[in-house]
């Protein structure tokens, strides 16, 4: 089957989450390739079986070259304990999920490989386009579509669980369209994160040798007072053959001199540390 054809098939179950960017109503149908509102304003699917929910193209850091070096280093597995807390994190039952910032969708792909027997229905959104077609290009239920954190196209109300990996927030979107009693988990760096990397790249004297992630905590807790914070923690042995994606897939790299990047690239580390930070919010049992 064709992705266009696929992911009409997955809209004509869930067209009803997204709501209009012109007139703010939810759509109600699928016709043919397209979802259409109730004021007849419709959005086309693309070939590769996705929306695209901006007014404006976006300009973003992550190109071509970064996004396929992102792809094959989590598909070798830097993330799998992140994604294994996060699972474990989630409720146990099935959920309608929504991914933040998906990027090029390896962790919400793995993330549902893991869950597969819960069939849970799954949305990864982020804007930027490049990400999103690597996106779909993966073998996984997941619908992926491009969108604006600040605008997400879904009604209220929308899902069980939202999860972020290493993503801004907009907590007020994210209110909207969680149900009541629904989770946010949040995954966000820790002191320890890929310093490794850190630490070749940056001078100690210099900011971007060490990392704080107490400012992005605070702000999660203003929000969510009743939040729990949990550690994830481990070594990553390199593969030999993806040092070069590792060092070049992250923005450490992109802000370095570029004889620090020189040097970096000509040191080829043997392991890295994993260190994160899972935050886990519950929106209220009761909403206005």
């Amino acid at each position: 089957m064709k992705k266009i054809d696929g992911a009409a098939n997955f809209l004509a179950q869930e067209v009803t989450k997204f709501k209009c960017p012109v007139c703010q109503q939810p759509y109600v149908s699928v016709q043919g390739h397209s979802i259409v509102c109730g004021q007849h304003h419709q959005l086309d699917l693309n070939k590769k079986g996705s929306l695209n929910f901006l007014k404006h193209p976006a300009s973003t850091e992550y190109d071509d070259a970064m996004l396929a070096d992102r792809r094959r280093v989590l598909a070798a597995g830097l993330f799998d304990g992140i994604i294994t807390a996060v699972s474990q994190t989630l409720p146990q039952k099935t959920q309608t999920m929504l991914d933040v910032g998906t990027g090029e969708g390896t962790p919400l792909a793995n993330l549902l490989a893991l869950r597969r027997s819960y069939q849970d229905t799954a949305f990864g959104f982020d804007i930027s386009k490049a990400g999103i077609n690597l996106a779909t290009q993966l073998n996984s239920p997941a619908f992926f579509l491009t969108a604006d954190l600040a605008q997400l196209p879904f009604v209220d109300q929308s899902f069980d669980s939202l999860v972020e990996f290493f993503s801004p927030s907009a907590y007020a979107e994210f209110s909207r369209v969680l149900k009541p009693g629904g989770r946010l988990i949040k995954v966000v760096p820790a002191k320890g994160y890929l310093h490794e990397l850190r630490e070749q790249l940056y001078p100690s004297s210099s900011p971007q040798h060490t990392y704080s992630n107490q400012a992005v905590v605070e702000r999660f807790f203003e929000h969510y007072p009743n939040g729990q914070v949990a550690s994830v923690q481990y070594d990553w042995a390199i593969p030999t053959d993806l040092y070069q994606s590792l060092l070049h897939m992250t923005p450490l790299h992109w802000g370095a001199r570029h004889e620090a990047q020189l040097a970096a690239e000509q040191r080829p580390l043997k392991s890295v540390t994993v260190d994160v930070v899972l935050l886990t919010g519950t929106e209220p049992t009761h909403k206005s």
